[in-house]
């Protein structure tokens, strides 16, 4: 019953508008996502240590590119909308790898807790659940926590 509860709200939230009216990049400027995060900072990108990168490169566009190492190819996510559930909890509207054949639309939950984040749900627009209770399905492992990464400073 609680599940149905949470995906009642989620499809709720997903479909109004922000109730606070900010944008996608107010929003996420409030959680203090814009920068680096990684499992471990200081490692190299891998599949157990991906590097998520949030970025707004022009005006209203919020991208999230998760690189998993050399090996494998960007995944990157257009951020759609963006709407607070909690002080600690993020629902997300993405394009998966926008403008590829791969081109999918989901729905996300984030758990964001003293500069860690977590996913803790996803599901695709098509219906698929991938990640329930911050386990992906497919394989039956935790999602990471991720960290945020200080970032270095550029001398010139």
């Amino acid at each position: 019953m609680r599940w149905l509860a949470v995906c009642g709200l989620l499809a709720l939230l997903l479909t109004s508008e922000n109730a606070t009216g900010a944008s996608v990049e107010e929003v996420f400027q409030q959680y203090g996502l814009f920068g680096t995060w990684a499992t471990d900072c200081s490692r190299p990108a891998t599949p157990g240590n991906p590097h998520v990168v949030i970025t707004t490169p022009s005006e209203g566009l919020v991208l999230e590119d998760h690189n998993l190492g050399p090996d494998f190819a960007v995944n990157r996510y257009s951020v759609l909308s963006a709407q607070p559930i909690a002080a600690t909890s993020l629902a997300v509207h993405v394009i998966f790898q926008p403008g590829s054949e791969m081109e999918e639309r989901q729905k996300l939950i984030f758990s964001i807790h003293k500069n860690t984040r977590r996913t803790v749900y996803n599901q695709a627009e098509s219906g698929a659940v991938r990640v329930k209770d911050g386990v992906a399905l497919a394989g039956g492992s935790k999602t990471p926590t991720l960290r945020k990464c200080r970032e270095r400073s550029v001398s010139h």
